[in-house]
């Protein structure tokens, strides 16, 4: 069994610790432990400095060496428990650096792999200069993407002709758009509006105009809206073979 899916069969266990929901939602809880971590750590240290620095200040007394016994060259100094304090500190550090990483691995896996489910609603998307075409599964084409609330949201992106990065900063929404190939990434919005995608390739001179509006609407209105896109495609199909015969 490979570490992958070891930490997969681990992630039942983990359901109370390792985040689950949205992307916003996981990234915004990784930031807000690394940075409630790094505070910690920070008041420690300084309140330590400062402990140190108040204890060991000139004239306490404390840490003044007799005169008469000075330290010789290559003599260690006692006094300093062993290195009790050294391997304690080392100890708890690797503690906190390896159950953040594993933390951090295992939420990280999460975004990786998608939400559960199989009621994705899967779009493609292909990047230009300088715009973005977003295809749904009736075969309708446009260049704004409009998605339902609190759904998952399934994107396959590729490129028209050089490399293009599509990225929506609100939905925490990031995938390479490459020519000739394929990549996949997700999102869930959990609040409607209007969003903007950008591309975060430099991908030539329209580089910075290559947006695009992403709308997210309610589960009524996108299906509204979803059922008029599936007339129009009836209807132009319908044109189509006419003209033929």
């Amino acid at each position: 069994m490979d570490l992958e899916r070891l930490c997969g069969s681990l992630l039942p266990l983990q359901s109370g610790i390792v985040p689950r929901g949205t992307r916003a939602f996981v990234f915004d809880s990784i930031f807000q432990v690394f940075l409630a971590l790094g505070t910690l750590v920070g008041l420690v240290v300084i309140g330590y400095m400062l402990y140190n620095a108040y204890k060991y200040r000139w004239g306490s007394g404390n840490g003044d060496k007799p005169d008469d016994n000075p330290l010789v060259l290559g003599e260690l100094p006692t006094g300093s428990g062993g290195g009790r304090k050294l391997a304690t500190s080392f100890f708890l550090s690797m503690i906190i650096v390896v159950s953040l990483i594993s933390w951090t691995y295992l939420t990280l896996l999460y975004v990786e792999d998608g939400p559960p489910g199989d009621d994705a609603l899967e779009i493609e998307v292909e990047g230009y200069q300088f715009g973005w075409r977003f295809t749904y599964p009736n075969g309708h084409t446009t260049d704004t993407l409009r998605v339902p609330e609190d759904r998952s949201v399934r994107l396959t992106l590729t490129s028209a002709d050089v490399f293009h990065n599509f990225g929506v900063p609100e939905l925490r929404v990031k995938s390479d758009a490459m020519p000739g190939q394929e990549t996949t990434t997700w999102f869930i919005a959990d609040e409607t509006g209007t969003y903007t995608a950008n591309c975060y390739e430099l991908c030539g001179a329209g580089h910075s105009y290559m947006t695009a509006d992403v709308v997210v609407l309610s589960a009524e209105e996108y299906e509204s809206w979803y059922e008029q896109t599936e007339q129009t495609e009836s209807g132009s199909a319908n044109q189509t073979e006419n003209a033929s015969a």
